[in-house]
């Protein structure tokens, strides 16, 4: 991981960024999605082919939808079957083991272990075709006519295979027309470099924490073992918020602008509003496919408690094959049905700093739900959280925490927006290129450095 990391950085992206500039613009999706398929298939050759299936697939649907506009029964066929079609290869892929397993429960069955490698990326590139072939059908944006333009939009590399999730009427028209200019690279490489120190400097050293006190949950102490959960929260949050970063980055090298994707979700004062910012590709994708066409909240107070918990449920079984995830999807569902419903009033009327600790407990207990698969582990470690019977902070796990206490407070404070709130009030002074020259440059050497001697670097939601 460590070699690809580096090879990426210093000779794919530079000569794929190279050659994108020199080549004539017309013919720079071509070479984008040549690029594209060369990234993918350095990580997994063999499922390019279903990769390109699914660009094919849904190109195709999208130009009959469009052509047969007029017959409302036709494109609803097609749309239903293009649908079906995408739903049913996301799910060969990636539940068919954990339906089978779920199917030997049953004593008269015995299936064989039907476990199939789960093709990077698929979860999101299996939405961001279906998007296309809906809002094709919606009147929403015209059908690509040209295959590479959409194979580009498809494979496109910087956010391939861990999002955000890019819907494509919201880069249709920079497919067709855009014009990269300096500002905007310049950006990008700031955007890339933020990104990557939170990957490098801050989600691995929290990932390493949490592997480091969670096998002694039963010895840590109480406080022990809720710093650990607190350090996975940091992990996952920069871990993807990480990688959205640079996706957004690498995107602006090459032209294109890509929506945010995090926001600050640990800054929230509710349930609803961390939903508002974390994830924001996934939750308004499931809005606007899933939760409106069911009919939202206009039918009714029971049909949009039914509405949301579907969602939910869904929004938990889309990060993976496993019961826990269903669970977790379906934890927030409730609080959010909650607050929505009975907590409102209160809450609006408690303190900031009430509201804020209350909207982080929660969100760390779903950490914990969302990371232990063995609901026996899960019950151990919770109750862990309030066992005071070894202490409250064992030796050796003091010790462990001490060790990164440092760079814990820098998660916290990065977790907030004080940093890019200090960098508004200077960065229209004249000088200030000077500074961020020597960040950006000190950044990449440190994260450069990082990378070299830590091996634990695995993105945590290339899995999904």
């Amino acid at each position: 991981m460590v070699f690809s990391s580096l090879i990426f950085m210093f000779l794919y992206l530079p000569a794929v960024l190279l050659i994108y500039y020199i080549t004539p613009r017309k013919f720079r999706n071509a070479m984008l999605l040549v690029a594209n398929l060369v990234f993918y298939g350095w990580g997994e050759p063999v499922f390019i082919l279903l990769m390109i299936f699914s660009t094919v697939l849904n190109y195709v649907y999208g130009y009959f939808i469009e052509k047969f506009r007029e017959n409302k029964r036709t494109t609803k066929i097609l749309l239903v079957t293009a649908i079906i079609i995408n739903l049913g290869v996301l799910a060969f892929f990636k539940y068919a083991g954990m339906l089978t397993d779920t199917l030997n429960v049953l004593p008269f069955l015995n299936i064989p272990d039907f476990t199939i490698p789960l093709p990077i990326g698929i979860s999101f590139y299996t939405f961001q075709t279906m998007s296309y072939t809906i809002d094709v059908y919606r009147g929403d944006t015209p059908a690509q006519k040209n295959i590479v333009s959409f194979g580009t939009y498809v494979s496109l590399f910087p956010q391939l295979i861990a999002g955000p999730i890019v819907r494509y009427r919201d880069v249709a028209d920079q497919l067709d027309c855009r014009h990269e200019n300096i500002e905007q690279f310049t950006l990008g490489v700031k955007r890339f470099m933020i990104g990557l120190g939170k990957k490098v400097l801050l989600a691995n050293s929290m990932g390493l924490l949490w592997d480091t006190l969670r096998p002694d949950m039963s010895t840590n102490g109480a406080l022990g073992n809720w710093v650990g959960i607190i350090a996975y929260s940091f992990q996952i949050y920069f871990d993807f918020s990480g990688y959205s970063d640079m996706a957004c980055g690498l995107g602006n090298m090459f032209g294109f602008e890509f929506l945010k994707n995090f926001n600050y979700p640990y800054i929230s004062k509710s349930i609803t509003e961390f939903w508002r910012r974390w994830h924001i590709s996934l939750s308004t994708w499931f809005r606007d496919y899933v939760y409106i066409p069911l009919g939202g909240n206009r039918k009714g107070v029971v049909r949009n408690i039914i509405n949301i918990l579907i969602v939910w449920g869904l929004t938990g079984l889309w990060h993976g094959a496993s019961y826990n995830f269903i669970l977790w999807g379906l934890y927030f569902g409730v609080i959010l049905l909650l607050e929505k419903f009975v907590l409102k009033s209160f809450l609006e009327k408690l303190p900031n700093a009430v509201k804020h600790l209350y909207s982080i407990v929660l969100i760390i207990f779903g950490w914990a739900l969302f990371y232990f698969d063995d609901m026996s582990q899960l019950g151990t470690f919770l109750a862990s959280m309030f066992d005071f019977s070894n202490g409250v902070l064992s030796h050796d796990a003091m010790v462990t925490v001490l060790q990164f206490l440092p760079l814990l407070i820098a998660a916290a404070v990065a977790s907030t927006p004080l940093a890019s709130k200090l960098y508004d009030k200077i960065k229209n002074y004249n000088w200030c290129w000077i500074p961020e020259t020597a960040v950006t440059a000190l950044g990449l050497l440190v994260c450069t450095a990082a990378l070299v001697s830590n091996s634990y670097n695995p993105f945590l939601y290339f899995r999904f």
